[in-house]
């Protein structure tokens, strides 16, 4: 973990990684049950975050809906969720980071080669991110540059 991570990641994100606790077990710094978002548990929300990046497969006529939808998902909950902050943060993150990726493997002739690489990435990562958040864990997606923190 870098030096850089905020104050809920240090805090949190090894204990959960390592099986110590859930998003759903109470601690003394989070409230006694945190309420349910829109009828779900927190970490069905955080699933549907890192699955809504996948929407751009299916919307063909509408551009960067896999980049909208994550964003008002997160929006919407950031402030009542320390932990749908964090995984939207980290979804954001490797976004803007993949289309980075692919607008610079698109303008060198070299980097044509890699962009099936980073469009197979592009649907393996959600995938991956999706089953660790339901499980309650917090998945940074590799490659990912970090714009939020």
């Amino acid at each position: 973990m870098s030096l850089d991570t905020d104050i809920f990641e240090k805090k949190y994100l090894n204990d959960i990684n390592e099986g110590n606790m859930t998003s759903d077990i109470n601690t003394p710094d989070t409230p006694p049950s945190e309420p349910d978002i829109i009828g779900m548990k927190t970490d069905t929300y955080c699933m549907l975050i890192h699955l809504s990046q996948l929407l751009s497969l299916v919307s063909a006529g509408v551009p960067f809906v896999g980049l909208i939808v994550p964003i008002v998902l997160w929006a919407l909950v950031k402030d009542r969720s320390p932990l749908v902050d964090l995984h939207g943060k980290i979804v954001l993150n490797w976004s803007i980071s993949l289309l980075i990726y692919i607008f610079v493997a698109v303008i060198t002739i070299i980097g044509l080669l890699i962009v099936p690489i980073l469009l197979v990435l592009g649907i393996v990562f959600p995938i991956i991110g999706a089953v660790k958040a339901n499980e309650g864990v917090v998945w940074k997606y590799p490659l990912s540059i970090a714009f939020f923190r």
